[in-house]
């Protein structure tokens, strides 16, 4: 590795899987405002939407993920500027 460019403040930090609930710990750099405790111990969070756990390349399920109608932001928010722009 290249000395200098990597950050030295790694830490503990606890990812949690918000479609199943799955909580991992793993060092980590990023930023959070919010912490969970896991097994009596507080480690910041991070939250994410699809992990290992729910993944349908590793469980094997097919699932539709579509968090907050993705798709529906996109069209309100793009859609009045495309139908400007077609004028």
């Amino acid at each position: 590795m290249k000395k200098g460019i990597h950050p030295d403040s790694y830490r503990m930090v606890a990812f949690k899987d918000m479609s199943n609930e799955h909580v991992f710990l793993t060092k980590s750099t990023v930023n959070t405002r919010e912490t969970i405790e896991v097994d009596g111990v507080q480690y910041p969070l991070v939250k994410i939407e699809i992990s290992s756990t729910s993944h349908p390349f590793y469980t094997g399920k097919m699932k539709l993920v579509d968090t907050a109608g993705r798709v529906d932001k996109f069209m309100s928010r793009y859609g009045k500027h495309m139908d400007a722009r077609k004028k």
